[in-house]
């Protein structure tokens, strides 16, 4: 047996107890490789904090939406600006000319 590892086992073997070592062992297989293990609970609350941004993200579209169909219920001008700029619609009286800008 190489003379080094003789000497860690008989140090070990002195000032460690076996219960001692398989509670380390077991602690450590609970911490790390476990189903709560430190590198799970990080990556869950690296998901958790993705999820809030997102989350936020669509709140404040739906508060934009929500204030957007109070403006259409509560503002005639508002329905025919829609109706203008996002359905193409017109009167009957009007002709309605669509510019493209090149890229040249």
């Amino acid at each position: 047996m190489n003379p080094q590892l003789s000497k860690f086992w008989q140090w070990t073997r002195r000032f460690v107890s076996p219960w001692t070592l398989a509670c380390i062992v077991a602690f450590g297989i609970v911490v790390f490789y476990g189903d709560n293990s430190v590198f799970d609970s990080i990556r869950q609350e690296q998901i958790v904090d993705s999820l809030r941004c997102e989350l936020a993200s669509i709140r404040d579209s739906t508060e934009h939406y929500r204030r957007l169909n109070e403006r259409l219920v509560s503002e005639p001008a508002m329905v025919e600006q829609v109706a203008r700029e996002n359905y193409g619609m017109k009167k009957a009286n009007e002709d309605v000319y669509n510019f493209v800008e090149s890229n040249d």
